[in-house]
């Protein structure tokens, strides 16, 4: 038999659940990956190029999902 369910673990009702806003810096990433990978047997030249932009592309996106978190409040209870 399953142990009953603590309702105290259960967001209340209401309460904002928090989405990111959108952004084309995922598929950007993906799509630079996907370059430097299949060029790997056409040129190097595109696999540095699809390289760089995903690494650039990924520091971006790092540091947005960064500052969304920080923007979270702390505090998810309400009194």
């Amino acid at each position: 038999m399953s142990e009953p369910l603590d309702y105290r673990d259960v967001p209340p009702v209401g309460e904002e659940v928090h989405m990111p806003e959108p952004s084309a810096l995922p598929l950007i990433n993906a799509a630079s990956l996907a370059l430097a990978i299949v060029s790997i047997t056409f040129n190097w030249v595109l696999v540095v190029i699809g390289g760089v932009i995903f690494l650039v592309t990924a520091i971006r996106w790092i540091r947005d999902v960064r500052r969304d978190i920080d923007a979270l409040p702390l505090d998810h209870t309400h009194h």
